[in-house]
């Protein structure tokens, strides 16, 4: 039981400071909470959360049977900069068309957000060879076996860490409005450049990627 507490704390510590970073989803969270609302905010975030829990199943699916073929990896990441590629354009022209409107609250549904989480959350595929290394490392370390008590409370602490810095950046933005605004008027912007960033540095992952296969 104590074996399961330290997995459960530790899993869920990295998950939360993986997604400190700005990145697809927690910038998108905060934009939702300054465009939308709070409460909407925190649907999209929970709908994120899901599919973490399934890109985490996933991870330890890869880290178990996968984790040394490189190809596998190769092919994620690959997949990974086409969506980011298309995001990047996306982001800038939706940048482009509000430049001239004014930033005000849009009333939608939280079905809308939630099923927004679910689509940007499967889309960002990053978090898989993320929780895959954190899987191989506690494996390594001997903090995790794959018995199925171990990668139940693995899933649940990356999807609950993940939710609890995601909430963070709701209720941050939420609270300082000045900044808020701010930070709306620019965030799809920022939004694109991360994108470029994320481009980058996936380029940078395939070509270190093909020297190992090499």
């Amino acid at each position: 039981m104590t074996d399961l507490i330290i997995l459960f704390f530790i899993t869920f510590s990295a998950a939360l400071l993986g997604v400190v970073p700005p990145g697809l989803i927690n910038i998108t969270a905060a934009k939702i909470s300054t465009q939308k609302g709070k409460m909407n905010g925190i649907i999209f975030a929970i709908g994120a959360s899901l599919i973490v829990l399934i890109q985490a199943f996933v991870a330890v699916m890869i880290s178990k049977y996968l984790y040394h073929n490189q190809e596998i990896i190769d092919a994620l990441l690959k997949i990974a900069l086409i969506i980011f590629g298309v995001l990047a354009i996306y982001f800038f022209i939706i940048a482009q068309k509000k430049k001239e409107k004014r930033i005000r609250m849009v009333k939608v549904t939280k079905k809308k957000s939630f099923l927004k989480g679910i689509l940007l959350a499967t889309l960002n595929v990053l978090p898989i060879p993320y929780f895959a290394g954190l899987n191989a490392l506690w494996n390594v370390s001997d903090l995790m076996e794959f018995t199925p008590e171990d990668i139940i409370i693995f899933i649940l602490a990356a999807g609950l860490g993940t939710f609890a810095m995601l909430y963070m950046y709701v209720f941050y933005f939420d609270k300082s409005r000045a900044k808020s605004s701010h930070f709306s008027k620019y965030s799809d912007y920022i939004l694109s450049v991360l994108m470029v960033v994320l481009v980058i540095i996936t380029l940078i992952r395939i070509f270190y990627n093909q020297e190992i296969i090499e």
